[in-house]
Protein backbone atom coordinates (compact mmCIF):
# COMPACT_ATOMS: atom_id res chain seq x y z
CA UNK A 1 0.00 0.00 0.00
CA UNK A 2 1.29 3.05 -0.86
CA UNK A 3 1.51 6.33 0.84
CA UNK A 4 -0.90 9.50 -0.77
CA UNK A 5 -1.25 12.66 0.99
CA UNK A 6 -4.49 14.14 1.64
CA UNK A 7 -5.53 17.85 1.96
CA UNK A 8 -5.23 17.89 5.97
CA UNK A 9 -1.87 15.88 5.64
CA UNK A 10 -0.55 18.76 3.15
CA UNK A 11 -1.30 21.51 5.13
CA UNK A 12 -0.02 20.05 8.08
CA UNK A 13 3.42 19.58 6.15
CA UNK A 14 3.02 22.84 4.25
CA UNK A 15 2.88 24.36 8.20
CA UNK A 16 6.20 22.48 9.39
CA UNK A 17 8.01 22.96 5.99
CA UNK A 18 7.92 27.01 6.79
CA UNK A 19 8.84 26.60 10.23
CA UNK A 20 11.91 23.79 9.76
CA UNK A 21 11.90 21.74 6.37
CA UNK A 22 14.12 18.93 7.75
CA UNK A 23 11.20 18.39 10.32
CA UNK A 24 8.59 18.21 7.60
CA UNK A 25 9.99 15.66 5.91
CA UNK A 26 11.14 13.49 8.39
CA UNK A 27 6.99 13.87 9.12
CA UNK A 28 6.66 12.62 5.72
CA UNK A 29 9.11 10.08 5.99
CA UNK A 30 7.26 8.46 8.97
CA UNK A 31 3.58 8.68 7.40
CA UNK A 32 4.98 6.62 4.44
CA UNK A 33 6.42 4.02 7.00
CA UNK A 34 3.35 4.10 8.82
CA UNK A 35 0.69 1.01 8.89
CA UNK A 36 -2.97 1.05 8.33
CA UNK A 37 -3.19 2.03 12.14
CA UNK A 38 -0.54 4.52 11.91
CA UNK A 39 1.92 3.07 13.79
CA UNK A 40 5.82 2.92 12.66
CA UNK A 41 7.95 -0.30 14.41
CA UNK A 42 11.84 -0.04 14.14
CA UNK A 43 13.83 -3.87 14.62
CA UNK A 44 16.84 -1.89 15.92
CA UNK A 45 17.41 -0.29 19.62
CA UNK A 46 17.86 3.50 18.94
CA UNK A 47 15.50 4.03 16.19
CA UNK A 48 16.77 7.72 15.76
CA UNK A 49 20.18 6.28 14.01
CA UNK A 50 17.64 4.35 11.80
CA UNK A 51 15.61 7.13 10.82
CA UNK A 52 18.84 9.17 9.82
CA UNK A 53 19.68 6.56 7.78
CA UNK A 54 16.16 6.30 6.06
CA UNK A 55 16.36 9.58 5.49
CA UNK A 56 19.55 10.10 4.16
CA UNK A 57 18.24 7.33 1.77
CA UNK A 58 15.26 8.58 1.13
CA UNK A 59 15.75 12.29 0.21
CA UNK A 60 18.60 13.92 -1.74
CA UNK A 61 18.14 17.00 0.16
CA UNK A 62 16.20 17.12 3.53
CA UNK A 63 15.97 20.76 3.52
CA UNK A 64 13.75 20.15 -0.09
CA UNK A 65 10.00 20.52 -0.40
CA UNK A 66 9.56 16.94 -1.06
CA UNK A 67 5.42 16.88 -2.11
CA UNK A 68 4.41 16.99 -5.58
CA UNK A 69 3.34 20.69 -6.72
CA UNK A 70 6.21 22.70 -4.89
CA UNK A 71 5.57 24.67 -1.71
CA UNK A 72 2.57 26.91 -1.62
CA UNK A 73 2.40 30.33 -0.57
Amino acid sequence: MSFTPGRKFKRHYNRLFRKDPATANVFLLLAELADERGEVRFDTPDPAVEIQRLITARFDNPREYQLPGGPKR
